[in-house]
């Protein structure tokens, strides 16, 4: 199988050859708000690109990826295959929730969730099945991997060198931005600092032996997924950069060259959303203010290692459940928002699929997010024309604005000791949780129209989930079976003396400080599985728990909407004698918080009296602290898609505490509406789907589950 790899979104010089001569940046223009501007596009932004020959010519477009991964290795192989056979130009891995947070398939807390958001991995052997028939020597794959970074691309190397590849050849990014792990996406385990070591550890190693891997890849993208304004999101990325280059610097391993090349490996991974123009102005500001921090921050000389590389997965959050359809033109004007502007264009770009709000995408669905990109680079005249906004007063407005804003804020993070101590003393997650809990006070305020969900909501059945299987990805449980039996037969056969030895270097190497990576590619090649690895360190650093960041949180909702609610919840208290009591859990290994969050937020400002613990907690730790605390109700989110397994085994332990249904559960997340009945049959006495936004209703239905009284008026001001 021979696949042609692109380099994508180039920047050319419009009179050099196609492809290979990278663009010069010219010098700033003299006009105030400009910024560094590239000073051949303004003078000849009504002409086409051409080739020294003097004929048109086009940029190459960006890398094609989709982001991709379930059931077991044989299955996500498939889909790989499949998907570059369909003109996808890139791999990005989706790799399940035990793998993310080092667990083994064969642990306890990871069966639930077996390959249900991921491909899972264990050792060499999964990943011998995921690159078959893939020549990993001559495609860019990017891998959505964090706390185990370091041992995925042990693997990786592993394999190359298995395969006799020299892994000098491989290309690819790592993730492995920790930092947005404890702010949005939860799939961290050890502290910041150590976690900080291992990254620059892979950088270190990376330099000189794989130098055209990317060690890590800052995040930006869930930060606005999680709340974060644009001038959130552009600061805590470039707070988060900094840390990592005071990290790679503190080191003292790198000569100032080494260093600068370090600094060129950096790339970053954003969010686009619906407000195209101002995600455009966003990119060009990203763009300049991260050459002037490499610049005058670290002393970087070169261009070349000071340019912007980023890469983009358009937004998920504002995808609806109601009337999916619009999710595709979502999607589309999303993708305009980061390849419109020439200068400011994205190097890879991956679309979510228009039912992403209801299940993993079919092969299909991805198909056709994979058609969308197609149309836009090689049907349309966009790739044929120099930058369109250079000399657009407008967006030099917009993008000063937003660089005097960031600027502040990252120099406000600077004083707080920078981006480490501002996770350590909670500063940034209260910052986000604070941000989504207005942006969704703004949406139940109709002061932002989401259209199908808070306005326009009548409309006709769509026709995209009328099909046999109702639009949706269908995950097959028996699948975990197969990934069970590869671990058992993997350690049936291989040698437990040379596991040992290569864990216990492992741990040595993690106590005396010295290069984690060699110790790690040993346990590769030794068919150590991911949860030895990570327990191996987690021994030595231990593992962490972040502040949750809901504390003090208001969403500054009011109303008659509100005020009954909060009757009800009164009503309530007078007959039993106090507040309603709900424990919020977050079971499972999935991190992506916010939903639990908000919940927390919305149940303390109707009155409630809220537990939240924050999220990885485990079905036991769950139902003991409901029956500790005495809870009315006991509220679940799960998005991982294993709500029915967890919604099983919280029931049961309910009756094994011997408390039955005396504490009614409640159960929100990414559940089809196809679940429901069975989680009912369960004993769950309300789901919540991402159609509930409105968060007083929500409050509202789980009233009625503990039985609060409904007074006259506030019957109704509901039923208004």
């Amino acid at each position: 199988m021979t696949l042609e790899v692109e380099t994508a979104g180039r920047l050319l010089h419009p009179s050099g050859p196609r492809g290979k001569v990278p663009l010069e940046r010219g010098p700033p223009l003299d006009r105030p708000g400009v910024g560094r501007l590239h000073s051949w596009s303004v003078t000849r932004a009504a002409h086409l690109l051409t080739g020294p020959d003097g004929k048109p010519t086009r940029d190459q477009p960006w890398i094609f990826r989709t982001y991709a991964g379930h059931t077991n290795v044989r299955a996500s192989n498939a889909l790989y295959r499949g998907n570059l056979s369909r003109g996808q130009t890139g791999l990005s891995i989706a790799f399940d929730l035990p793998t993310q947070c080092g667990y083994a398939s064969d642990h306890p807390l990871a069966q639930p969730e077996i390959g249900t958001v991921g491909v899972p991995i264990n050792t060499l052997d999964d990943f011998e099945v995921l690159f078959d028939a893939i020549p990993i020597e001559q495609i860019n794959t990017s891998m959505t991997i964090n706390a185990t970074a370091m041992w995925l691309l042990a693997l990786y190397v592993a394999l190359a060198e298995q395969r006799g590849v020299d892994p000098a050849r491989l290309q690819g990014t790592t993730q492995n931005d920790i930092i947005k792990e404890y702010l949005a996406r939860g799939t961290y385990i050890f502290p910041p600092r150590p976690s900080m070591r291992l990254i620059v550890d892979m950088y270190d190693y990376c330099l000189h032996r794989i130098p055209r891997w990317n060690p890590s890849n800052i995040c930006s993208y869930h930060l606005q997924e999680a709340g974060a304004t644009p001038v959130q999101e552009l600061a805590f990325a470039l707070a988060n950069a900094e840390a990592l280059l005071d990290a790679i610097r503190a080191r003292g391993c790198f000569t100032p060259e080494e260093f600068e090349q370090c600094v060129g490996r950096i790339s970053f991974f954003v969010n686009a959303g619906i407000r195209f123009v101002e995600e455009l102005c966003k990119m060009r500001a990203f763009g300049e203010l991260w050459d002037e921090i490499t610049r005058d921050r670290y002393g970087v000389t070169n261009p070349k290692y000071r340019l912007f590389r980023y890469g983009v997965q358009v937004n998920s959050l504002g995808l609806t459940e109601e009337q999916p359809e619009n999710n595709a033109w979502r999607i589309l004007i999303e993708a305009l928002g980061v390849t419109l502007s020439r200068n400011a264009r994205c190097r890879a770009l991956q679309l979510p699929t228009w039912n992403e709000a209801l299940s993993l995408p079919r092969p299909w669905d991805q198909q056709w997010s994979l058609r969308l990109q197609q149309i836009l680079a090689y049907e349309t005249d966009l790739l044929e024309y120099p930058d369109l906004f250079d000399d657009s007063p407008v967006v030099a407005a917009k993008v000063a604005e937003l660089k005097e804003a960031v600027s502040a804020e990252v120099a406000r993070i600077r004083a707080l000791g920078g981006a480490l101590a501002a996770i350590e003393s909670g500063y940034m997650k209260s910052a986000l949780v604070h941000s989504q809990a207005e942006r969704l006070a703004r949406i139940n305020r109709g002061e932002i129209v989401v259209v199908g969900r808070n306005r326009w909501t009548e409309g006709l059945p769509s026709p995209l989930v009328a099909g046999a299987d109702g639009g949706l990805f269908r995950f097959d449980p028996a699948a975990a079976a197969e990934t069970l039996e590869m671990v058992r037969a993997t350690k049936r056969r291989r040698s437990q003396g040379e596991v040992d030895a290569a864990l216990r270097r492992l741990r040595e190497a993690s106590r005396t400080g010295e290069n984690l990576m060699p110790a790690s590619i040993a346990c590769a090649r030794a068919r150590v599985t991911t949860g030895e690895w990570a327990d191996a360190l987690r021994d030595v650093f231990g593992e962490y728990r972040p502040p949750t960041g809901v504390e003090g949180q208001r969403l500054g909702l009011e109303g008659a909407r509100v005020e009954a609610v909060r009757a009800r919840v009164a009503a309530w208290g007078a007959q039993h004698g106090g507040r309603p009591r709900i424990v919020v859990g977050k079971p499972g290994l999935d991190g992506h918080s916010n939903g639990s969050e908000m919940i927390a937020v919305a149940a303390r400002e109707a009155g409630f009296e809220v537990i939240y613990g924050g999220i990885r907690w485990t079905v036991p730790e769950i139902v003991k602290s409901a029956v500790e605390e005495d809870a009315t109700v006991l509220g679940l989110s799960v998005l991982s898609g294993a709500h029915l397994e967890i919604a099983r085994a919280v029931c049961e332990q309910l009756r094994a505490e011997g408390v039955g249904e005396a504490i009614p559960v409640v159960m929100g997340g990414i559940i089809p509406e196809s679940d429901v009945g069975g989680l009912g049959a369960l004993g769950v006495k309300a789901v919540f789907t991402p159609k509930d936004f409105d968060l007083m209703d929500v409050m509202d239905r789980i009233l009625d589950v503990i039985g609060a009284p409904r007074g006259e008026a506030t019957a109704r001001i509901a039923s208004a």
